[in-house]
């Protein structure tokens, strides 16, 4: 099968589901080998941001990728859109850092591509053919790629409480995605809601483009467009979250209570797979699986900026002392920091003056923010956006002196919980990998009103 891209460009506006702007999406055309390709056309210079994995910064509740300072957030459902089309080069143009939510499916992006009208090119189509068995998990969530002639997904979804469970399992191919995948629209719990608008999210959310689910009963501007649309749409956020390997597969996808971190965990083991060369077909084009090589503290699929930790713990300015959470295994209870130590730091202006060294103290304070941003990601507290606060400190050692121009990489570890009131925790600090402060903290939760 050949290349496909667009016949002509095409727009579509509306507002922003987390941000809530108003914005203009443009899909154009573009040459073979171009790949999928984002342009944010409202910042100066237009950066353009490629959707691979390794330029993924968040996953909470949607997926968003970065190129420096510019991002684009929620990117699935477009990309949910362009693959289950079969569309492999385009570019798409927006004016603001998220595309319009539009009905919370994939529909009007579907719509926008036909209007477009796709165009078969010369290039033959490159593929990711899955040779061997793959498997992620994350408690009782899973993920497992299993070598298939074809794209094929089989789907369990249930909400947090067991209830709405629903099984699908579908070939994919266009005309399957177009009439069976793309109608189905984004969900959520409605306890959810107060959280997710603590955390600077769903500003632009509404039963005009998701639904609720409030027990037993569904909340939404029109009927469910078919009974079992909760498990469809995850099956859309699985397409969209595999676009960013960079390649169209072939491979049979089951999946048990899938998300946005389970995807893309999946994601990156198979990029890693295919770097190995454990899978068949030809290396890709610069501009997507082999376009950005990893790197030591380099963002991964579960990283998180300031922004985002900010969504996280409750520290401010100046007492933030995390510049980026790089790595998260949840399955493990493990999170990966680091703190970029400046000059600029104020306690640097009494400790000491003509020889700064940073006080072990918030070294320590470091570390328990750390741990503070993994009991939210892990959902380790009673309530989202629990605070965790110290209860003790043992084992406490100073090894090294940190001083600017340091980059402390700040790991943290579960130890152990009971009832999500009470966690132990081990920690260290590194700078150039080398331990400077480590210890073991006893903490217990709280969430105060104003989050």
């Amino acid at each position: 099968m050949n290349q496909r891209t667009l016949f002509k460009e095409a727009s579509i506006q509306g507002k922003a589901l987390h941000t809530g702007k108003n914005v203009e999406l443009t899909i154009k055309p573009a040459p073979e080998d171009h790949g999928i390709v984002f342009c944010r056309t409202d910042l100066r210079s237009r950066p353009k941001l490629v959707p691979l994995i390794d330029h993924v910064t968040d996953l909470m509740r949607n997926t968003t990728i970065a190129n420096g300072h510019a991002k684009i957030h929620t990117i699935e459902h477009i990309l949910s859109a362009l693959s289950g089309c079969g569309i492999d080069n385009a570019l798409i143009e927006l004016n603001a850092p998220e595309p319009p939510i539009m009905d919370g499916s994939s529909r009007p992006f579907v719509e926008l591509i036909h209007e477009a009208e796709p165009k078969e090119q010369e290039a033959k189509r490159r593929y990711f053919e899955l040779q061997q068995p793959i498997c992620v998990k994350a408690g009782d969530r899973s993920l497992i790629a299993l070598p298939y002639d074809g794209f094929k997904i089989t789907c369990t979804s249930q909400d947090n409480r067991g209830i709405h469970t629903q099984h699908l399992s579908l070939d994919i191919d266009p005309e399957t995605y177009t009439s069976q995948i793309a109608p189905s629209r984004t969900f959520t719990i409605y306890e959810d809601i107060e959280g997710l608008l603590k955390l600077g999210k769903i500003k632009g959310g509404s039963l005009d483009s998701a639904i609720v689910i409030k027990g037993d009963t569904i909340i939404a501007k029109e009927p469910l467009r078919f009974k079992d649309e909760f498990v469809r749409h995850k099956m859309l956020d699985i397409i969209g979250d595999l676009t960013l390997l960079g390649l169209p597969m072939k491979a049979h996808f089951i999946a048990v209570c899938p998300g946005h971190e389970l995807n893309s965990q999946l994601t990156r083991s198979l990029r890693d797979h295919y770097k190995n060369g454990t899978a068949a077909g030809q290396p890709a084009a610069a501009s997507s699986v082999d376009a950005l090589q990893p790197r030591s503290l380099e963002p991964t699929a579960t990283s998180r900026d300031v922004p985002g930790i900010l969504g996280l713990i409750p520290h401010r300015y100046p007492f933030l002392l995390i510049d980026r959470v790089v790595a998260v295994d949840i399955e493990q209870g493990e999170l990966t920091a680091v703190k970029n130590v400046s000059i600029n730091e104020p306690y640097f202006q009494g400790h000491f003056p003509g020889q700064p060294i940073m006080p072990g103290v918030l070294q320590v304070e470091a570390m328990a923010q750390a741990f503070g941003a993994l009991v939210n990601l892990i959902n380790l507290g009673k309530e989202a956006g629990a605070i965790a606060y110290f209860m003790s400190c043992d084992k406490v050692k100073f090894r090294q002196a940190v001083t600017p121009g340091d980059q402390i990489e700040i790991r943290v570890k579960l130890l152990k919980s009971r009832g999500g009131t009470i966690a132990q925790s081990r920690g260290e600090c590194r700078v150039a990998g080398k331990v400077v402060s480590s210890g073991e903290f006893l903490f217990t939760f709280n969430k105060p009103a104003s989050v």
